[in-house]
């Protein structure tokens, strides 16, 4: 999937703030919505997807019976987006789990469980942690995922494996981060 980079920081430089933080009635400050970030960063992808391209992008594609994907932290997981080819195994390109910059450690650790299984038994040749919001700096978040990968001792987590992308503004493109 030679052209999934340049759509991925097009679609993500196109996100409007108000999907990055969702303002909400009676609140003075915006809130992170995960699946309102997730929703509009699909639309924009897809937007974007070559026509006829071999590849798929799904949202939440749920993995429960799977035939293939099962056992290994694979049972009952809907990452946030998954680019493949359906029914194609040697298909499986990349998996995407979102959080927003604020998310909580337990949060974190799931998706980088989930991440790291996809790439172990799933057969996905990339994922993605893609980390949104504004923050002064990414590095505390950065720090948190190193120090689960070596509480975790490479057992279920191993950041080799996973990008990290930081989608900071509304507006600006996505950067690798990690």
């Amino acid at each position: 999937m030679d052209k999934f980079n340049q759509i991925f920081i097009e679609g993500t430089a196109k996100v409007a703030a108000d999907y990055m933080q969702l303002p909400v009635s009676g609140m003075e400050n915006p809130i992170y919505r995960e699946r309102v970030y997730c929703y509009e960063l699909y639309h924009q992808l897809r937007s974007r997807w070559p026509p006829n391209c071999d590849y798929s992008l799904g949202g939440e594609v749920d993995k429960k019976s799977h035939p293939l994907i099962r056992g290994n932290n694979l049972d009952n997981v809907k990452p946030d987006l998954l680019v493949h080819r359906p029914g194609d195994m040697g298909g499986n390109y990349a998996v995407i789990e979102v959080k927003p910059v604020s998310a909580s450690n337990a949060g974190l650790k799931k998706d980088l469980r989930t991440l790291t299984a996809f790439h172990r038994y799933g057969e996905y040749a990339r994922t993605l942690l893609l980390v949104y919001g504004n923050a002064a700096d990414i590095e505390p978040l950065l720090q948190r995922v190193q120090i689960m990968a070596h509480q975790d001792n490479g057992e279920n987590i191993d950041v080799a494996c996973v990008e990290i992308w930081w989608h900071r503004l509304a507006g600006q493109p996505v950067e690798r981060v990690g």
